[in-house]
């Protein structure tokens, strides 16, 4: 764990400020919203045009991005951890602007899933190597303090991108929402290459051969706390990844909002937003622990009403936006303050531990979101039966990963025997 003279004298080495380094590790975290968010609107147009007749397989768009994400995270930690953290992040930028520039002219719906699996590849990039960096710079409550900020920004794109896609379709057709996102990812792309510098230590290298990375695993898995928080992530976020599947169904089929359905889910998004910033002016007084416990319980009682209350017959749309809205809200508190926990104990390996940790989000997350989203009936009691179970699930993996207890932090003892030798 740093010291706090450490992490000094580690930002200290930054040729960037502060406020830079945290929107460009947002800006990158952002391209993964982007990748999803921003063609929401067109999933229709998309399933009519390449001949998708099952309303439900429109969400393989979403699913084959997620599938290609989860399957290269567990090589790019590695890979950052060996050759540093830009050549890394810069091939996998490419590979995802040429994939989304692929996507224009895919002839088929086939290709298309080819094509998005490709994008998550290298989108997987950005997700471990963005926290990794966070890592590489801060530790404990600031690094949980910089997460909320970054995730702030982040959910700025749920906020816009939707819009933007509704707008490329009032004026073109879904092609050119790839080429928007190939551009936007170019720019991104662009500014890191000249701004961002390695961020990773030159004693934190490590070697790519079998016996490290079995080490390495073996280090990441076998801590209690940091296993316990990724699972728990892991089953919130599948609440995330279930409602991204079928938000367009939601608020298009159930709802009937139309050109509206951009509107509402950029409301849920910026309270997602707001939620973020509160917890990084908050995390340094309060602790990552007393704010995400509570959110977490919370998060499992508002889904418990939500579900109950759908079980008696449709949801008038007000009371949905109020439920989802109050759900969503403390999910904010949750995400930036389980990673930080996880990654805390692994600082010396942090891109290992960046790339297991979102593979066991991203893919499990995802397989329960898919599942979820494939559930949709036509009400929202699918979405809000999933909200309880992945709500209780996370609380359980808490609760082992503490020992039972919640809302304080472990002593320095337990901190200690909660880390494996190593």
């Amino acid at each position: 764990m740093d010291t706090q003279a450490q992490q000094d004298a580690r930002q200290a080495a930054f040729a960037i400020p502060r406020w830079e380094f945290i929107s460009i590790c947002a800006a990158l975290m952002a391209l993964n919203a982007l990748a999803i968010d921003i063609m929401l609107p067109g999933l229709q147009e998309i399933g009519s045009s390449l001949g998708v007749s099952n309303e439900n397989h429109r969400q393989y768009v979403i699913s084959a991005y997620f599938g290609g994400l989860a399957a290269a995270l567990i090589f790019f930690g590695p890979l950052s951890d060996r050759f540093g953290r830009r050549k890394p992040l810069l091939v996998g930028l490419v590979i995802y602007i040429c994939a989304a520039a692929g996507a224009v002219f895919a002839p088929s719906f086939e290709i298309l899933l080819l094509l998005r699996f490709i994008q998550g590849i290298g989108a997987a990039s950005t997700r471990v190597i963005a926290v990794s960096m966070v890592r590489d710079r801060f530790g404990g409550r600031a690094m949980a303090e910089v997460m909320s900020l970054i995730f702030m920004v982040f959910m700025v794109i749920p906020v816009v991108a939707p819009s933007i896609g509704q707008l490329v379709m009032i004026f073109a057709n879904w092609h050119m929402i790839f080429m928007v996102m190939a551009v936007i990812a170019t720019a991104i792309a662009l500014w890191t290459f000249i701004r961002m510098p390695e961020t990773q230590h030159p004693e934190d290298r490590r070697q790519i051969d079998l016996g490290s990375l079995v080490q390495g695993f073996g280090i990441v898995l076998s801590n209690r706390l940091s296993l316990g928080y990724t699972l728990a992530s892991t089953s919130v976020f599948a609440a995330l990844f279930g409602f991204i599947n079928s938000a367009q169904q939601v608020y298009i089929g159930i709802y009937q909002l139309g050109y509206w359905f951009p509107v509402l889910f950029a409301a849920i998004a910026g309270m997602m937003a707001v939620s973020s910033f509160l917890n990084s002016r908050l995390v340094m007084r309060l602790g990552m622990r007393r704010l995400s416990h509570g959110a977490l319980i919370g998060f499992t009682i508002v889904s418990t009403v939500w579900f109950v209350i759908s079980l008696f017959g449709p949801v008038p749309l007000p009371l949905f936006v109020l439920l989802f809205a109050l759900a969503m809200f403390q999910f904010g508190w949750i995400g930036s303050n389980f990673n930080a926990i996880a990654m805390e104990p692994l600082g010396h390996i942090a891109g290992t531990a960046a790339s297991i940790q979102g593979f066991i989000q991203t893919l499990g997350g995802g397989l329960v979101g898919a599942i979820i989203g494939q559930a949709f009936d036509g009400t929202v009691t699918p979405l809000a039966a999933g909200f309880c179970g992945v709500g209780i699930v996370g609380l359980v993996f808490v609760l082992i990963a503490e020992r039972g207890k919640l809302f304080t932090a472990p002593s320095a003892q337990q901190a200690v025997s909660a880390e494996p030798s190593h």
